[in-house]
């Protein structure tokens, strides 16, 4: 069966790798695994939930804007840096042309919460930034530091401090979070929050990624130019 992925000219066949077989995955760099979509022509590969990730999601880390999944980075640098961990990108990110949102594949479906070998309770992500602490905190697994401005994983138990970095607690992804393509009739959608964690049910949309995407990049160009124009009225008062 053959399957047109949107990040690619020629279609897509599904292929279970073989014991031995190692491939690297287009969308997120990332080694290949049990099955894959491939294009044997040009040795393009994806994860299977890479392959059948979202055009755009309604995230509970940025509720403000859909994010919409972009197979190159939209910057002159051709990279971005990822709001969840922190760490660079060159392929496929969710992202919020408006807000400059932007989150590798694999960190817009990291599970709400896991289960760790190295921890008694299940620990739950955290989206907020953390308040800058006198002392620096450290990853309770790596030791490593953590930094206030990107996600976390927790524990919520009542005098717990166990957090750990995002990468460290887990590499699991769940692609069906927040997928929800079709259109909501009661025009409403609900919420779960454990403290600082959230697990979002999106408002669907009918609009195309595409027709979200140009909306979001003319309201960028539209507030640049009404900074631009204030800034012009300001200096001619002076």
């Amino acid at each position: 069966m053959e399957y047109k992925h949107f990040s690619h000219q020629h279609p897509l066949t599904l292929y279970k790798l073989q014991p031995g077989q190692q491939f690297q995955c287009h969308g997120c760099h990332l080694p290949c695994h049990n099955s894959i979509f491939a294009c044997w022509v040009c040795s393009f590969f994806l994860h299977d939930h890479c392959g059948n990730a979202n055009r755009y999601v309604k995230h509970p880390s940025h509720t403000m804007h859909p994010l919409v999944l972009m197979p190159s980075p939209t910057y002159c640098s051709g990279s971005f840096l990822c709001n969840a961990c922190g760490a660079p990108g060159s392929t496929f990110s969710y992202c919020c042309p408006l807000c400059e949102v932007d989150l590798h594949l694999h960190c817009a479906y990291l599970p709400p919460k896991v289960s760790h070998k190295s921890h008694n309770h299940e620990i739950y992500i955290s989206f907020r930034p953390r308040d800058q602490k006198d002392s620096p905190e450290y990853c309770n697994i790596c030791r490593k530091e953590l930094s206030c401005r990107h996600w976390s994983y927790y524990c919520a138990e009542s005098g717990c401090d166990f957090r750990v970095h995002t990468y460290c607690a887990t590499s699991e992804v769940k692609p069906g979070l927040y997928q929800d393509d079709q259109p909501d009739d009661s025009g409403t959608s609900t919420s779960s929050t454990n403290q600082n964690n959230c697990v979002y049910e999106p408002q669907a949309s009918a609009a195309t990624p595409e027709e979200v995407l140009a909306e979001m990049f003319q309201l960028q160009m539209q507030l640049q130019m009404a900074q631009q124009l204030n800034q012009i009225f300001n200096s001619t008062r002076m």
